[in-house]
């Protein structure tokens, strides 16, 4: 870790939909996935800030757009989970509105990061995202994140599924990822990196 150089990022704001998202020019690099994946996790861990994003074991937490400056390179925007949140089924479909006209819609939008936890190998939901950046041509990082949580064989099974998947759509990098432990932080980062440099 100490021969990777994080992002230095700041906390910019939270947007309710897509009017209240940042009236510039600044590139903007999302970061989605299922709740639970660790979208917040890896964000506080790429930055090298604990309280970044807010962290919680309660699936759905993220319910709003956030927005962060990310120092020399652009923002970075941590959508809200789709999946298991606990909320309403109305709450949940506006959530998803949103996520979907922020990527049909966003002009900023140059990468994203799907954050999948490689335990469950790559659900069918989290393929879809992948689809759809590689139709849109849009460069995507995808992390295999909990790996240290994961038996021999879910790993195995994942990056099966991954080498795969990397075969169909070339615009999408897999790399096995750790929160926790920093395993292939150095990767993560420089992938990142060279999204923002695009």
């Amino acid at each position: 870790m100490s021969n990777t150089k994080l992002f230095h990022a700041n906390f910019l704001k939270s947007a309710l939909n897509l009017r209240d998202c940042p009236l510039d020019e600044t590139i903007e690099i999302a970061f989605v996935g299922r709740s639970n994946a660790g979208k917040s996790s890896t964000l506080n861990r790429i930055t090298g800030e604990k309280q970044l994003a807010r962290v919680s074991k309660t699936p759905g937490r993220t319910q709003l757009l956030n927005f962060f400056t990310v120092e020399g390179e652009g923002r970075f925007v941590d959508l809200p989970g789709y999946g298991y949140a606990k909320a309403a089924k109305t709450q949940r479909e506006i959530w998803g509105q949103t996520v979907d006209q922020f990527l049909e819609q966003r002009k900023n939008l140059v990468g994203l990061v799907l954050v999948t936890d490689i335990r469950r190998t790559i659900p069918t939901v989290d393929q879809d995202m992948i689809a759809w950046a590689s139709t849109r041509e849009i460069p995507m990082l995808v992390i295999l994140n909990k790996v240290d949580k994961a038996k021999q064989q879910e790993k195995d099974l994942a990056q099966r599924a991954a080498k795969l998947l990397a075969q169909e759509h070339p615009h999408a990098t897999f790399l096995v990822f750790s929160a926790k432990t920093n395993l292939g932080l150095q990767a993560v980062v420089s992938q990142i990196r060279a999204m923002f440099n695009t």
